[in-house]
């Protein structure tokens, strides 16, 4: 993730075997849990604030601008953060952070100010942003070097599982009848009790006993003259991130207002969050099965299929109507699931020394789930949220023009190599 630099464990390997991470362990897949669950609420506080303030939906896709802003704006001062104080502490000034935030929507809902509940959104994502920056390390340092690869597969697992029942939850809180009538009233409530629990996060994890990680900094990473951005592929790849996560949230944004159209779904609210929950799901069972195709099939070969698909599907669903209309967006989530990671691995690839670096710049780019749904938002409102889907659809060929890229330079490196 952004700011992180190459990190390692200082507990020497033959005393790490004498240790129990078992439960440190746990509550970093506890923090991958929560970040994915408080990021896919606001697919369903989208539609919440916009009934309530009777917003465009431009005006209701500030709710993803101002949430991953942050992850541009913060990522940085982040890494400097974690150089400065350690991943642990980091760890908790991310879970206080972010629990100040929620505990914003109290006043936001009881002053009812929109530009309030905006002014909470960045704040808990600045503190999600800190989580990111620290939490994939620990993951790594807690326990056999051999295994860190299957640690954070497990911690991301936990991550989708956590995009997965956030809708569910966030529907029964929000959009029942009864929170409807409320008002904002069950924001308050659903943001106390994550600002609580994340505050006991906060608590237990300055309590457990964790690695020290010894991280390399930018002093020590040699140079060679070179610079970040002259790597192409790297560039790229950050242009396909931008328009990846641009796609992904601004579908996931749209399907509740979506699946509400007469023509569509004819549902309420609360029932259409329970199908945003499907959304993801898709995603995290396509991550299982993806990362067992990725191991015999090129990557570049799969992130271009995944792309295909995902376009059909939108397509099929632009010029649809009913449970067709419903369903093949839906099915989109299960090609998302090995976009970001594909996309990730190939723009970082042969950057050697200069990884961090390359992570840090691709990281940045998740700023494009902050702009490309206000610009769905712009076509929402003026064609129709239906027609809206033709933006994530282009960006799905941004991202094969990316896969293309890769596979010309990959055959490049491979015959520089063979002479």
């Amino acid at each position: 993730m952004a700011g992180i630099s190459p990190v390692s464990s200082s507990v020497p390997r033959s005393e790490q075997t004498s240790i129990d991470y078992r439960f440190p362990f746990a509550s970093m897949c506890v923090l991958f849990f929560f970040i994915g669950f408080i990021t896919v609420l606001n697919d369903v506080l989208i539609p919440h604030l916009k009934h309530i303030f009777s917003l465009n939906y431009v005006q209701a896709m500030l709710i993803q601008f101002c949430f991953f802003s942050a992850y541009f704006i913060v990522s940085v001062p982040a890494g400097a953060l974690v150089h400065k104080i350690g991943y642990k502490n980091s760890v908790v000034v991310g879970l206080l952070t972010a629990a100040f935030g929620c505990s914003l929507f109290y006043p936001a809902a009881a002053l009812h100010l929109y530009w309030f509940f905006l002014l909470a959104l960045f704040v808990l994502a600045s503190g999600l942003t800190i989580l990111q920056v620290s939490v994939n390390p620990y993951v790594v340092a807690l326990g056999d070097e051999s295994m860190a690869s299957s640690r954070l597969s497990l911690a991301q697992a936990l991550n989708s599982l956590g995009t997965t029942t956030g809708p569910f939850f966030a529907g029964l809180m929000l959009l029942s009848t009864a929170s409807v009538v409320a008002g904002v009233g069950g924001v308050k409530l659903q943001y106390i009790l994550l600002a609580t629990m994340l505050l006991i996060l906060a608590i237990v994890i300055k309590m457990l006993k964790l690695p020290e990680l010894n991280q390399a900094t930018s002093e020590e990473e040699k140079l060679d003259g070179r610079s970040i951005w002259q790597a192409k592929q790297t560039l790229f790849g950050a242009c396909a991130v931008f328009f990846y996560v641009g796609a992904e949230v601004g579908i996931g944004s749209f399907l509740i207002s979506y699946f509400e159209q007469q023509n569509i779904g004819n549902m309420s609210a609360t029932s259409a969050a329970h199908f945003v929950g499907y959304y993801w799901g898709g995603a995290m069972i396509g991550r299982f099965f993806g990362a067992w195709v990725t191991r015999v099939v090129k990557p570049q070969s799969a992130l271009i299929f995944n792309c295909i698909a995902a376009i059909l599907l939108l397509t099929l669903s632009m010029h649809s109507t009913g449970y067709v209309a419903m369903w093949s967006i839906l099915l989109v989530g299960v090609f998302n699931s090995i976009m970001f990671p594909t996309i990730f691995s190939l723009g970082v690839n042969h950057l050697g020394e200069h990884s961090s670096r390359g992570s840090g710049l691709l990281c940045l780019a998740i700023v494009g789930g902050a702009i490309m749904p206000l610009v769905q938002g712009h076509v929402a409102d003026w064609l129709g949220i239906q027609n809206s889907f033709i933006i994530p659809a282009i960006s799905y060929f941004v991202i094969i023009g990316f896969a293309l890229s890769a596979t010309r330079l990959t055959r490049k490196w491979d015959e520089q190599q063979t002479l």
